[in-house]
């Protein structure tokens, strides 16, 4: 019923879809395209460890358009919602968390990829709401299940890659 509690709860987490999906298609879209575009993407996850930087950028931002795209769409939510979790785990571990908690700190903390990856994580547990292709075609409902998939997968698969690819320097 509009104005009921229900309603206000698919607005809300349409609005938490809405900002992260865009902010992931934006970051992803940005790697691709914008400044140094995918090469110096690559380059820039090569200098962090990240070998071959070039597989990495690619990967991370593929993951972010897709995750982004499926997060705004409202789609198999958990499993978008996973696959932010895991770029934001990559880009914790090799690049903010050696910087402390806030992101203005020099090398940028970790309070922003911390961040995106808790509302994923909160996304995918709760899930798409009634305003969603989750709901349309009757999967993914949300509940504990598909809160620990979103972040068990998601934390699994990135702590995978940097354990399969870090390589600092100096290692």
């Amino acid at each position: 019923m509009p104005g009921g509690s229900g309603y206000a709860a698919d607005f809300i987490i349409l609005l938490l879809r809405l900002l992260l999906g865009v902010v992931f298609l934006a970051h992803g879209w940005n790697h691709i395209f914008g400044g140094g575009k995918i090469e110096g993407t690559g380059r820039w996850f090569e200098s962090l460890g990240m070998r071959p930087g070039a597989l990495h950028a690619w990967a991370a931002s593929v993951a972010e358009l897709g995750a982004g795209l499926l997060i705004v769409l409202g789609l198999l939510t958990p499993l978008a919602a996973a696959a932010a979790v895991g770029v934001m785990t990559v880009a914790f571990v090799t690049a903010h968390r050696r910087n402390g908690f806030f992101i203005f700190r020099p090398g940028e903390g970790y309070e922003y990829v911390l961040t995106l990856a808790v509302v994923a994580i909160a996304v995918g547990g709760f899930g798409a709401g009634q305003w969603s292709l989750d709901h349309a075609i009757g999967i993914f409902g949300g509940g504990w299940p598909q809160l620990i998939l979103a972040a068990g997968l998601g934390l699994a698969g990135g702590l995978g890659q940097v354990a399969a690819f870090w390589r600092p320097a100096g290692t």
